[in-house]
């Protein structure tokens, strides 16, 4: 598996070795569906595991989940390794970290608002020129005025927040559009829908514990299962590309080292670019060119070559091509930029060679010696030492609870931040309106009971009153009783919908030994009827 410093790939005339410190050059894989692309990204994520190189890697299929398992060398793998030589051929369990956006079948990862971005945020919501504009000023409004963006429900807040205010900011950040505001709300509403919601928050994931050794000094393979994340294919390309340039910005210089400090796969990397605006693929083509300086090696696998930007193209220097099926005239045109990209073999026919592999067969160029690309050789793959095909549900929940991680990520941590601290402003200006408002109507009389704490009657308006009125100021609902609502009261009732939550949950716990369950409720019926009302 490790000879030299070097992976062990598979034979053609020769063995064939991936050098681990040319590793972090980048790479990439492709190949049509069932040719082994699969099992070769295993292998390269075994040998990497074996030199020390922590791995992170999508389970995209499901199937995976079994690099966790001990391999049982089945009739074909036997065959294989001696068909190339590969007489240390044996079964091998690896350290693994299962991961899961969404929680259920792994540790969950999440991250914040802040730390996506609005350019990320914009393309996972699919937002037009003008409405990215309007979520920068956002991001820059929560920066100036020091309120944290952490989760879904702080950006909403945000947003009603611009909307109301959105004459005083453009004098210092530019026009608002109400109806991007509610564009960017709708679309908040279905990235919720996909599982966003589920994705940011904190506590966040730390870069630390994707690069993590075992005891014995192997890398730990990080698998995320990604096989329910593929029904939203936006969040999943968005998320990895985000965890690329967290890697890239958190990461010090180390120039190149003897092995990578970590090696990211980059499965359905088809995903990143489809759709994508200049301004993202021009972010992936910068992470990508410099990241290597940061001892990471980014491996790309995809179906087709024509799948990735000759920008990025252009920076993967190891190469693994499994067959390609010319039927289309794109699918020979694919076919022509997969053999063009090789260093010639003056005894293969390359394009016709890619047409003719077999399951298990790739064309192989590796960088060796300076950074030169080997010439193109046809390669039989060895096989993988661990099992091949997905873990058992048992299995999988065997691994999950002896994780070096376990416990860390699963509780859900809701600190103060922009939505608290919104809640909060209107919270201290309900309380001294409504203590005024009540001792002028009569409001409500505290008396002392024996052995008890002072009992309060509920009164006509104060509170109520108070906190709807405090509400309507900080949105700016001021339609009466009939009238259409306007985009911004739009806006402020789909907010209020969440800050009255938050709003009753804090004022419920001050006075509910005084006003009990029913003024409780109250209190959100009448933070939305005073919106709506006023």
């Amino acid at each position: 598996m490790l000879v030299d410093g070097k992976i062990f790939i598979g034979t053609s005339v020769k063995p064939e070795y991936l050098e681990l410190k040319l590793a972090n050059r980048h790479g990439l894989a492709t190949g049509a569906t069932g040719t082994g692309k699969t099992v070769t990204l295993q292998v390269l994520a075994e040998g990497f595991a074996a030199a020390g190189v922590p791995v992170f890697c999508a389970d995209v299929k499901g199937d995976l989940s079994g690099i966790a398992g001990k391999g049982e060398p089945k009739e074909w793998m036997v065959k294989r390794a001696e068909e190339i030589g590969f007489t240390d051929y044996r079964g091998e369990t690896f350290p693994v970290v299962f991961w899961d956006l969404f929680g259920l079948q792994g540790a969950p990862i999440r991250a914040t608002v802040s730390e996506m971005g609005p350019l990320l945020l914009s393309r996972l919501m699919s937002l037009n020129p003008v409405q990215e504009g309007v979520l920068n000023i956002v991001f820059k409004l929560a920066d100036d005025e020091g309120l944290l963006l952490l989760d879904l429900k702080d950006l909403r807040a945000l947003l009603g927040l611009v909307a109301d205010r959105a004459e005083v900011l453009a004098k210092t950040y530019g026009n608002v559009s109400k109806a991007s505001i509610g564009a960017i709300l709708r679309q908040l509403l279905v990235l919720e829908n996909q599982g966003g919601d589920a994705f940011f928050g904190e506590p966040a994931l730390e870069i630390a514990d994707l690069m993590r050794t075992s005891y014995d000094g192997r890398g730990f393979i990080n698998v995320l299962a990604a096989d329910k994340l593929m029904s939203s294919p936006k969040l999943y390309a968005t998320f990895l590309l985000w965890l690329l340039s967290e890697l890239f910005e958190q990461l010090p210089e180390v120039g190149d080292p003897d092995k990578p400090k970590l090696v990211f796969f980059f499965d359905e990397a088809h995903l990143l670019f489809d759709e994508a605006p200049k301004a993202l693929i021009d972010k992936v083509e910068q992470v990508v060119r410099l990241i290597r300086s940061k001892g990471v090696g980014v491996y790309f696998v995809t179906q087709n070559p024509l799948d990735v930007p000759d920008a990025v193209l252009g920076q993967l220097g190891n190469r693994v091509q499994h067959a390609l099926r010319a039927f289309t005239p794109r699918d020979q045109k694919a076919v022509k930029a997969a053999a063009d990209t090789f260093r010639p073999n003056p005894e293969l026919n390359t394009a016709q060679v890619i047409t003719e592999l077999a399951v298990g067969e790739a064309l192989v160029s590796t960088l060796e010696g300076k950074g030169i690309p080997s010439v193109v050789q046809r390669t039989l793959v060895r096989p993988p030492s661990a099992r091949v095909g997905p873990l058992t549900p048992e299995e999988r929940a065997a691994v999950i609870a002896a994780s070096p991680i376990r416990g860390k990520y699963e509780t859900l941590v809701d600190r103060e931040s922009a939505f608290e601290i919104l809640a909060a402003r209107v919270e201290q200006a309900t309380v001294p309106a409504g203590g005024a408002a009540g001792g002028a109507a009569g409001g409500a009389v505290a008396t002392e009971q024996p052995g008890g704490p002072p009992m309060e009657a509920p009164a006509e308006g104060g509170i109520l009153d108070g906190l709807g009125s405090a509400l309507g100021s900080l949105f700016g609902t001021t339609n009466t009783r009939g009238q259409r609502l306007s985009p911004t009261q739009a806006v402020a009732r789909d907010v209020a919908r969440s800050v009255s939550g938050q709003v009753a949950g804090r004022i419920g716990k001050q006075v509910a030994g005084q006003l009990g369950s029913t003024a409780a409720r109250a209190i959100v019926r009448g933070v939305l009827g005073g919106m709506l009302r006023r």
